[in-house]
């Protein structure tokens, strides 16, 4: 059987500290892990599309999404879907330090599966195990953002 493909728009948001905006996720498929605030594409929308209606809907923030950063092809389940091929795009965002996140954008599938949100420092991050995160380079790539020119 053939997995249904899914494209999902990420936002790897980084303030002016240099702390990288994750959120606690929950659900039936596995343990608590920290991931990018992001989401499935709407039918005929663009990646760069859905990242700008993500980024509202799920911070609130009102800033611009930046160069696209990282590609992913995974398999996974998410929330109460059966597992799927997921095609993703990682954009990178900045923002001033101090944001104002909120959630009255979310659905009531993400008010069941985010916990809450953190900033996080890369040394924070690098005190976790790498299954904390999902994906696991997480640090990493905000390691190469952070000492990029």
């Amino acid at each position: 059987m053939e997995l249904e493909v899914r494209r999902s728009a990420r936002l790897f948001i980084v303030d002016s500290n240099g702390r990288l905006l994750l959120f606690k996720y929950h659900d039936e498929h596995q343990s608590p892990f920290w991931a990018t605030a992001g989401g499935e594409l709407k039918p005929e929308e663009s990646y760069l599309d859905a990242a700008r209606r993500e980024l509202r809907e799920e911070t609130g923030l009102d800033v611009a999404i930046g160069e696209l950063l990282k590609e992913r092809d995974a398999v996974y389940a998410v929330a109460r879907s059966t597992p799927a091929r997921w095609l993703e795009q990682y954009f990178s965002v900045r923002c001033p330090a101090q944001s104002v996140v909120h959630n009255h954008g979310w659905t009531d599938e993400e008010k069941c599966t985010i916990q809450t949100w953190k900033w996080w420092s890369l040394d924070e991050m690098s005190e976790q195990p790498d299954s904390v995160f999902k994906p696991e380079w997480l640090p990493a790539l905000l390691e190469s953002v952070l000492t990029s020119p």
